[in-house]
This record gives structure tokens, C-alpha cells and sequence, in this order.
């Protein structure tokens, strides 16, 4: 039996507008196994941005229970949340979010640059890593000299340079064509099924159903299968 990667139970988070007070999450309950692969769907507005960061310990609730790998995230200090989110969790972004600057490995080698490993591992590590994803050719190239997917394939594996507990996917296919799309959401694919743990979010049903698992948001509420 797979090992619970994500525990949470009662989850809110209030906002205040004006005089209006939104609720942008509404005692969410959900479990996520190790080794999963879930889809998180939902229209602009529905709260899935909002439970995305509390995911990777960018926020923490106002309320209820949440735990990361064992951890219990709605106790910890903003230093810790720090930590937990360079060792446990590989990001994923729509828009990349690669340094220009750097070539490919560089920005891969970026995770573990701030966990302090030595130089020579780090590259090492890195270029494993894009070997992964099928970018080792392109180590040296920048940014700009790569196409949208070769992007997101160096995204990707500066997500898995730091060999976190689960990787958080937040529209990843989001700037792509569609052919582009395909392929990055076969290797995630391909990367659930070696044993990673991958949480994907979404507005695009195509996408959501290439997961194993969906689950609908809509109004700060969680709903099983698809519901938007």
C-alpha cells in the first residue's frame, strides 16, 4: 500500500475584498498517495491558484490540517517552509521561468546551488537530468536558443535536479501548441510512471484527463472527477 505524499483536512483560506470576505478555499479535504498522478481542474477564479501555493508552501492556511511527506506544513515557520520547498518539491511553471542569462544546465543546476552542493556534482546531477528529458545536446544553449517545449523540458528537469518527494505542475502545457503539449505531458507521464509524484494543475480537460486521478475545484471546493 503506497504511503499518503499529501494530507489535507479542513483547509481554508479567506481573502478580503473590500467588504466582501471570499472564501478561495472552503474546507478542502484531500488525500494524494505517493506515486500518484492527480489533475487539479478548474475555471479562472475557482481556487485552484490559491490551493496550488498552498501545495508547494508558498502559503499556509488559515485553517485545518496539512501535511508534506510526513511534514506538518501548517505548523512550520516561513524558514522552514523555505526548506521544505528546496528539498521536497520540484516546481513547474507555464511560463518557464528560466534565467536568461543561463544556459540549460545552469538553470538546472539552480535547486541545488542553493542547497550548497559542490560544483562538480551539481553539473554532474544537472546534465543527468537533462539526459532525462532528452535535452542533453542543448546544455549550453540559452533560453532564447531553445523552442517553448525545450523550455519546459529544462524546467522540468531543474524540478527533478534536486530529487524532490513530488513534483507541482502549474499549467505546464499552458504556452504550447498543441503538439508541444502532447509531448510534455507524455514525459510527465513517463515520469509518474518511474515512481514520481506529480500534481497537476489546470484549466484545459484534455490535459486534466491525461492524469490518472482528476479532481474538480470550483469555488474553493473540491469535488472527485470532472465537474467544471
Amino acid at each position: 500500500m503506497s504511503e499518503v505524499m499529501i494530507s489535507m483536512s479542513k483547509i481554508e483560506k479567506t481573502y478580503k475584498l473590500g467588504d466582501n470576505i471570499v472564501h478561495a478555499l472552503d474546507h478542502i479535504d484531500l488525500t494524494i498517495e505517493e506515486g500518484a498522478f492527480v489533475s487539479i481542474v478548474g475555471p479562472s477564479g475557482s481556487g485552484k491558484s490559491t490551493l496550488m501555493n498552498m501545495m508547494g508552501c508558498l502559503d499556509k492556511p488559515d485553517g485545518g490540517e496539512y501535511t508534506l511527506g510526513g511534514s506538518h506544513i501548517d505548523r512550520l515557520k516561513d524558514r522552514d517552509l523555505a526548506e521544505i520547498r528546496n528539498r521536497k518539491i520540484g516546481f513547474i511553471f507555464q511560463n518557464f521561468n528560466l534565467l536568461g542569462k543561463l544556459t540549460a544546465v545552469e538553470n538546472v543546476e539552480m535547486p541545488l546551488l542553493y542547497r550548497g552542493v559542490k560544483a562538480k556534482i551539481r553539473r554532474a546531477r544537472a546534465l543527468e537530468c537533462l539526459k532525462l528529458v532528452g535535452l542533453e545536446e542543448r546544455a549550453t544553449h540559452l533560453p532564447n536558443q531553445l523552442s517553448g517545449g525545450q523550455q519546459q523540458r529544462v524546467a522540468i528537469a531543474r524540478a527533478l535536479a534536486g530529487e524532490p518527494q513530488i513534483l507541482l505542475a502549474d499549467e505546464p502545457t499552458g504556452a504550447l501548441d498543441s503538439k508541444t503539449s502532447e509531448d510534455i505531458m507524455k514525459l510527465l507521464t513517463t515520469l509518474n510512471n518511474s515512481g514520481r509524484t506529480i500534481v497537476l494543475i489546470t484549466h484545459d480537460l484534455n490535459v486534466a484527463r491525461k492524469a490518472k486521478r482528476t479532481v474538480s475545484i470550483r469555488d474553493g471546493r473540491l469535488q472527485e472527477g470532472e465537474h467544471i
